[in-house]
């Protein structure tokens, strides 16, 4: 039975698969971000709201997911879709996008881990666990030279701590993506040293900046 309870608790578990709020998952459908609120789903005298089959459709085009790993979450609690939602379980396999195509919009959720459609897949040896949220970028051009080459592939962990003196891949609210040191981080703004010593030094708010994330591994 399709009951009030397991029609939210699926969307708040499909929320949670691809890092986001409630309120973060209806603004990427386009809806108000405040359409799956928790106070939004009684009305003031008691009556039960559900979501409308149209947000639940946009919803899962913006995710991604199937209406069958839909239908699941609401049966029976089965395993949550996996994040990104376009990306069948593969051993050994992470999605993989070019960084021309990083900047483009649709590719990322708000914490900068992999969703939507439009990714390949490479292969990465590593335990599970270490591949969920992991993904790659392929080095496109010579920006990033001398250590980084044409076809160098970067393997990127949003999750992973950031530290100064890191290999890190940022992009910009702006839509600029890059590869580069973190040389200086504050509570308001970060400086990147190139990889390249012909590009001088970044400095960006913290406000212009909408994920920075660790390279843990580069294929060269």
């Amino acid at each position: 039975m399709f009951s009030h309870d397991k029609i939210w608790n699926a969307i708040d578990r499909l929320a949670e698969s691809r890092q986001l709020s409630p309120s973060g998952l209806a603004r990427r459908a386009g809806l108000d971000p405040t359409a799956f609120n928790k106070s939004k789903r009684i009305a003031s005298d008691g009556r039960m709201r559900w979501p409308s089959t149209e947000s639940i459709a946009k919803v899962l085009e913006a995710t991604g997911a199937s209406i069958e790993q839909f239908m699941q979450l609401i049966r029976d609690g089965g395993p949550d879709p996996v994040p990104g939602g376009a990306f069948p379980p593969q051993p050994g396999s992470i999605p993989l996008l070019g960084f021309a195509q990083a900047g483009a919009g649709g590719f990322f959720d708000d914490g900068g881990f992999p969703a939507g459609q439009g990714w390949d897949l490479v292969e990465f040896p590593a335990s599970p666990e270490r591949k969920v949220g992991v993904y790659a970028l392929e080095v496109q051009g010579d920006s990033m030279l001398p250590l980084y080459r044409d076809g160098d592939v970067l393997i990127v962990e949003p999750a992973a701590q950031v530290r100064r003196g890191d290999r890190v891949v940022v992009k910009t609210t702006g839509g600029e993506v890059m590869a580069k040191i973190l040389s200086r981080q504050t509570a308001k703004a970060i400086e990147l040293t190139s990889l390249n010593p012909e590009h001088p030094l970044r400095h960006f708010e913290l406000s212009d900046v909408e994920w920075v994330a660790r390279i843990i591994w580069a294929s060269q």
